[in-house]
């Protein structure tokens, strides 16, 4: 089965158990305050990506993982190999998961009441990743699918919503895993294909000259 695919059939079919099961919900979800008077439990940093909240929560995740998770596969898959390209990926999409909520552990470690869930950190990590390699591809928006922009544009106005939201923590929604997911992406993707960071400029160089 393609890898894409394994990865959010898994998803979906964890999240939508896990709503009935609120043992494993409650000891899979993402708890700093927890993890941090029991490293046992630090389990919770990869595990929380495969639980959602709800329906929209998962179909949103899961369409824009599926969306991007096949280009950035075959481009690895293109450049290492089947099997290495494969570790690749799983490197990107759940070293995003993980990575994406080391910010989230040290600023809510002792906060009783926090917690989070869901795959935003490795999905953008998969979406930037896709943006670095080819950053004029069109990307749209949630509530305008016809509406896109320029992966570039797209994910510099990303970026900045993510910070700024991160920083007022105002929506019970986590900014943070979605701006270190992002960036642990690009980066991660960078060092794979050192080539894609001249070409992500060349690219971009070109676009803007083409609209000149």
């Amino acid at each position: 089965m393609n890898l894409v695919l394994l990865l959010t059939v898994l998803t979906v079919g964890i999240s939508m158990y896990a709503w009935s099961n609120d043992q494993l919900m409650q000891s899979w979800t993402m708890r700093p305050y927890a993890i941090a008077r029991d490293s046992s439990q630090s389990y919770r940093f990869l595990t929380s990506g495969f639980l959602h909240a709800d329906w929209a929560h998962l179909a949103f995740n899961m369409i824009a993982f599926y969306s991007f998770g096949g280009i950035v596969l075959t481009i690895l898959q293109a450049t290492f190999g089947l099997l290495m390209g494969s570790a690749a990926f799983l490197l990107l999409y759940l070293g995003g998961i993980v990575l994406s909520d080391l910010p989230t552990y040290f600023r809510h470690r002792n906060d009783r009441y926090y917690n989070s869930l869901g795959a935003s950190g490795g999905v953008s990590s998969i979406i930037f990743a896709a943006v670095l390699y080819a950053p004029t591809i069109g990307i749209g928006f949630p509530l305008l699918p016809d509406l896109t922009i320029p992966g570039f544009l797209w994910g510099g106005l990303y970026l900045a919503y993510s910070w700024y939201m991160g920083r007022r923590q105002g929506d019970n929604i986590n900014h943070d895993a979605h701006f270190y997911g992002a960036l642990f992406g690009f980066l991660l993707m960078l060092v794979f294909i050192p080539a894609a960071g001249p070409a992500f400029f060349m690219q971009i160089g070109a676009y803007i000259q083409s609209k000149i």
